[in-house]
């Protein structure tokens, strides 16, 4: 899998007066991990805006930093947003070895039609969004897809074991786990009103009660 490219440029300001950076639509950043000294940078915020929901935390970054010549494979560790505008803050940049395995969580999505839900009127429920996949950082997929168009009853359902990964990584997550069904349409029960159990109870009145013996001789 070809790595995503980005720049980043060294940063002198630190501290509380980072919020100019902020306010200039630039962003703080750090790069640490495998073979790096932790690094202080910086890069432009809209860069990071079209960046970050491409990559999410398990597809790797090729980042090319200010003045060093190094090849940096590196993953989305953290990020900080705004608790109100949701705005960019701060992200954190994991360097890996791309020789060692790495664990990364990897989206499950569905794909097809699940008959039970749109021929029987049942709706598909998703129990993982996610599984854990071990393996070489390269090796690790954006995500797996399932189809979902065998589910055509409630009674059938998709596991974990179902998926296909691939040879070369290694699924860490319960492979019994359930990952999709189709739950059956609610069945609404018709409410009896107060009225209509009076009427059904004078129309029952008298029924099954002893007779006098005045009504047994008539």
């Amino acid at each position: 899998m070809d790595a995503i490219i980005l720049k980043l440029h060294l940063r002198n300001i630190t501290g509380k007066k980072v919020k100019r950076l902020r306010r200039e639509g630039i962003v703080p950043v750090h790069v640490y991990g495998s073979g790096i000294q932790p690094a202080i940078l910086q890069t432009e915020a809209q860069t990071l805006r079209r960046l970050l929901p491409q990559v999410g935390t398990n597809i790797p970054l090729s980042v090319s930093i200010e003045n060093n010549d190094n090849e940096n494979i590196c993953f989305v560790r953290e990020v900080q947003r705004h608790p109100v505008t949701e705005e960019i803050m701060h992200v954190d940049f994991l360097r890996v070895d791309v020789t060692s395995t790495i664990q990364a969580e990897v989206p499950v999505i569905f794909t097809g039609e699940a008959p039970a839900a749109r021929q029987l009127g049942g709706t598909l429920l998703q129990s993982l969004q996610s599984v854990l996949i071990e393996g070489l950082p390269m090796d690790i997929p954006p995500s797996i897809q399932i189809d979902v168009s065998e589910l055509d009853d409630f009674e059938k359902s998709i596991y974990v074991r179902d998926l296909e990964i691939g040879a070369n990584v290694e699924l860490i997550t319960n492979p019994e786990g359930l990952l999709a069904r189709v739950s059956p349409p609610r069945v609404e029960v018709e409410e009896v009103t107060e009225d209509e159990d009076l009427e059904e109870l004078d129309e029952g009145e008298g029924e099954g009660q002893p007779r006098s013996a005045e009504e047994s001789a008539e």
